[in-house]
């Protein structure tokens, strides 16, 4: 609960249905040419996440 002193902030902002966003998304790289986005190199990953990866390749998962 809110303290009694606390003012309501603007309201939250009501959710994208995601066919909706899908095709806004659609269109922004449309208008930027279709960029390619570099993926992710996994150079910078923890110790944890890479044993977390590791057992779940182990386990036959295919992340």
């Amino acid at each position: 609960m809110a303290a009694p002193s606390s003012k309501p902030a603007e309201a939250p902002a009501e959710a994208t249905p995601l066919a909706q966003f899908a095709e806004r998304l659609a269109q922004r790289r449309a208008a930027l040419g279709k960029p390619e986005l570099p993926r992710n190199t996994g150079t910078r990953r923890t110790k944890s996440k890479q044993a977390l990866l590791a057992a779940i390749t182990k386990a036959g998962g295919d992340w």
